[in-house]
């Protein structure tokens, strides 16, 4: 390790509260003694009395089970394929379940086993029992307790979440239930002694749910009050105030409500009231979730993002966002502006907690531009969580729709989940008329560079268009890179001062000056569109190289409707 990877990693250390480097360092421990002695360890994790099911209320039915997501069938199944995250790979005969040659991502959900639910709701259901017991065998004589993938804390947790569900439809009353339990006690042991508290955020979440279910599930108590009550007090840290989640990832602010929301209806199928702080926080997070989502009905790609399925979104019902031209959702740093068509979301707050980077990306002051309805400028989202250069350029200011100084990153994102210094937002505004909105701000992300620049950007929202004006100052001669990029099917033709872009919703002439000469070209960037999957867009890049402070001004407007015939005539 070289000296400047030092310092990065001290940089990103400092961050850090020194109980969780000591939580690291037991689980990793606790995951040491389990490989070492995996059948003393099943022998102390499982729970005396346990042998017995209470199971789940009939009524209740988790949000994976009636979000109508397109799970592997049963035929599949079957026949020892599935299909997990858009890739399809062989199980074998007998199953394979080290998947040695997959993405370790689809090596996590091949273990989270949700993919199950496809073979609950099959109607043949003596087959689908039949299937699952099969491969829920396999699996129990493979995955040696506390070894690999399969014994994450993570993995585990959605996993003993999904066997409570599926046990009314695939288990119960079978020869297969004795065994099952027992496997479902072990879990419950597993998860109270390997909570993520080293990691928290989301994960942190996931385990306490599933040891809330697990607890109904095998009727203890005591376990249920002591994981709401914990709960609780991660939902006063992690749900901030305008709604939003605190790692500031709309997907993953998804996971959590749908989170909360399965809790919050399992208590009230068990006859137990959810304390208002889970109701509360459910709402406030359905308010910030209606107030993000695009007009076509997507959630924003900001930080590490995914497509979150129509069909997942539906059943988190986000609420519709309160009228009018501005929005600003302050904790989470996100501002929606809505002009005559034009529909803008803007991040100008804060890249991550300061204790959780692992989601952030170098995108301060990035946003997402559509005009009726359609995309005009997209956020690149993240197809990979592998380390290596794709993870690197997804997570880069490059990869957004900001401003780069000398090809640095805003905020020192490194490895797969890790960050070091990170910008600041500084000397918000905002206003909003009858038909403008204006907001601005200013960030500090290039302090570490000669001359410290400091980049301050406003918007400028009307009816007739957007404009952006861009200021980096500060001290010495820069290279400054202003990139926009275009949505997937996007044409791009250069012109004097500017381009015309022609999208799915029409035709758009930008306009582009500076406070010195610019060089305005055209770049290929990959868009995310799924696990492993990019589309190649057009990335408009504005570039200068001149003394501090420089000023830029990008002007976006609707072509006359001579220019869209134009247009389409070149595009075919």
């Amino acid at each position: 390790m070289t000296g400047n990877d030092l310092a990065l990693l001290a940089r990103t250390a400092v961050h850090l509260h020194p109980g969780q480097v000591a939580h690291r360092a037991r689980l990793r421990a606790q995951r040491t003694a389990l490989r070492r002695w995996p059948g003393a360890g099943r022998r102390l994790l499982a729970c005396p009395g346990s042998d017995v099911a209470a199971g789940w209320a009939a009524g209740f039915v988790p949000v994976d089970a009636r979000a109508s997501l397109a799970w592997p069938g049963l035929a599949a199944l079957a026949s020892g394929r599935i299909e997990l995250l858009g890739m399809a790979r062989e199980l074998g005969d007998p199953p394979d379940w080290l998947q040695a040659g997959a993405p370790q991502l689809w090596r996590f959900h091949l273990h989270y086993w949700d993919w199950a639910w496809g073979l609950a709701a099959d109607p043949d259901r003596g087959t689908a029992r039949a299937v699952f017991a099969r491969l829920w065998l396999s699996w129990q004589a493979a995955a040696e307790l506390g070894s690999g993938d399969a014994w994450l804390p993570y993995p585990a947790a959605l996993r003993a979440w999904s066997w409570c569900g599926q046990h009314r439809d695939l288990v119960a009353g079978s020869d297969l239930e004795p065994v099952f339990v027992r496997e479902l006690a072990v879990h419950m042991g597993f998860l109270r002694w390997h909570l993520e508290s080293d990691v928290g955020g989301n994960h942190l979440i996931k385990n306490l749910k599933a040891l809330a279910g697990l607890a109904v599930f095998l009727a203890d108590g005591q376990l249920l009050r002591q994981t709401i009550r914990r709960l609780i007090r991660q939902l006063a840290v992690q749900v901030l105030p305008d709604g939003g989640h605190y790692e500031r990832a709309p997907a993953y602010h998804c996971q959590v409500l749908a989170d909360l929301i399965d809790i919050a209806e399992l208590l009230r199928a068990s006859g137990a009231a959810p304390p208002p702080e889970i109701d509360g926080s459910i709402r406030r997070m359905r308010r910030w979730l209606g107030a993000v989502i695009s007009p076509g009905g997507a959630v924003p790609l900001l930080n590490d993002g995914y497509p979150v399925p129509a069909g997942l979104l539906g059943a988190l019902e986000p609420e519709p966002p309160a009228a009018g031209p501005l929005l600003s959702l302050p904790e989470t740093g996100l501002v929606r502006a809505a002009v005559g068509g034009w529909h803008l979301l803007s991040d100008v707050g804060a890249v991550c907690p300061d204790r959780l980077p692992a989601h952030a990306h170098a995108d301060t002051f990035g946003c997402e531009v559509y005009v009726d309805g359609m995309a005009l400028l997209v956020d690149t989202g993240t197809s990979t969580y592998a380390q290596g250069p794709v993870r690197r350029y997804e997570r880069s200011t490059a990869a957004h729709n900001t401003v780069e100084v000398d090809g640095a990153d805003s905020t020192e994102v490194w490895s797969a989940f890790r960050a070091g210094r990170r910008a600041r937002v500084l000397d918000f505004t905002a206003s909003a008329a009858a038909d403008t909105v204006t907001f601005e701000a200013v960030h500090d992300g290039f302090r570490r560079l000669h001359g410290r620049p400091a980049h301050r950007r406003r918007w400028s929202l009307k009816s007739s268009g957007l404009q952006v004006d861009d200021l980096v100052s500060g001290a010495g001669r820069h290279a400054v890179t202003v990139r926009w990029h275009l949505a997937p099917g996007s044409v791009v033709r250069l012109e004097a001062g500017g381009a015309v872009v022609t999208t799915k919703g029409g035709a758009f002439r930008i306009s582009i000056t500076a406070s010195c000469p610019l060089a305005l070209g055209i770049e290929p960037g990959p868009v995310a569109d799924g696990f492993l999957r990019t589309t190649i867009a057009p990335v408009l890049a504005c570039r200068l190289n001149a003394v501090l402070p420089v000023r830029v001004t990008t002007c976006w407007r609707r072509a006359r409707e001579g220019r869209v015939t134009r247009n389409a005539e070149e595009a075919e």
